[in-house]
């Protein structure tokens, strides 16, 4: 079930996909937390309106995220590799041995069709992308074994990890330059997990239409299961969380030379089984 969240009539409202693809089906719920109003539900609630989808303006699935986005870097063999000369040389070699884990504020989350706004040269000058599978976990939990943490995930969605790369380095940490204001796009609607799991789905991003990015999610460094038992050590998973799981090989910044994002281009994002989220970058205020 495909599970989206518009704007109608000055409000969010949350509904599934019709069968045909054409419409989708609100339900009479407060859809103010987006999809996460469904999360533990023990049905659906009663469908009160369906609207044409060419009619309607997407918000993301989660518009919302209670806290902070758990994020996975370097999860591809292929990336990785393509990161092995770069700035990242130092610890290349334990790639291997822990995921990389760090977050991105709720506040950088943004829907399909929006726009992603570019800092600035005195800020940044150095703008990537990085298509990427999501989790939303839909059972809590803490240490959770992988053996087990499949029956943790409510559903999938695509996000667009946006990087400004010159602040990654500068801080030698990761979330000042992956937390600027609308740099998660998410969407375009999210996918129930009894539809899809994501362990060998294929990702594929273009940049004004040339493709970047094309992997199968089976190229992960640390599987899904994997991902929900570290980032659940020691720590309580709640229904909503949102564990974005890596990008493939393809991103501007391993590149000869770098190709970095500017004003007008657009980045497109496709997951087999989910969709595709499309943006526009443009130079912020």
């Amino acid at each position: 079930m495909r599970i989206a969240v518009i704007h109608h009539k000055g409000r969010l409202r949350v509904g599934r996909m019709s069968a045909d693809g054409h419409h989708i089906e609100l339900f009479a719920i407060d859809a103010r937390q987006g999809a996460l109003a469904l999360i533990g539900l023990a049905s659906l609630p009663p469908v009160d309106t369906t609207l044409p989808l060419a009619d309607v303006e997407f918000a993301a699935p989660v518009p919302a995220p209670r806290r902070n986005l758990f994020c996975v870097g370097r999860n591809y063999h292929a990336h990785a590799r393509e990161l092995h000369d770069t700035v990242f040389k130092d610890n290349a070699k334990a790639v291997d041995a822990w995921p990389i884990v760090f977050t991105k504020v709720p506040q950088t989350v943004v829907a399909h069709g929006s726009a992603v706004r570019l800092p600035g040269a005195a800020i940044s000058s150095q703008i990537d992308y990085e298509a990427e599978l999501a989790i939303v976990i839909g059972t809590g939990g803490r240490n959770i074994l992988a053996a087990d943490a499949m029956r943790h995930v409510w559903g999938c969605t695509i996000v667009n990890d946006v990087t400004a790369r010159d602040v990654q380095m500068r801080h030698s940490q990761w979330d000042l330059g992956k937390s600027f204001d609308t740099f998660c796009p998410m969407g375009p609607w999210l996918v129930t997990a009894d539809e899809m799991d994501g362990r060998d789905t294929r990702v594929q991003c273009w940049v004004n239409g040339e493709l970047r990015q094309d992997a199968r999610t089976t190229d992960l460094i640390f599987d899904l299961p994997m991902l929900i038992e570290t980032c659940s050590r020691g720590i309580t998973l709640l229904p909503g969380d949102i564990i974005a799981t890596g990008t493939p090989a393809g991103v501007g910044m391993g590149m000869t030379p770098p190709r970095w994002l500017q004003h007008g281009d657009v980045v497109r994002i496709s997951i087999d089984g989910i969709g595709t989220l499309e943006n526009r970058f443009v130079e912020g205020d």
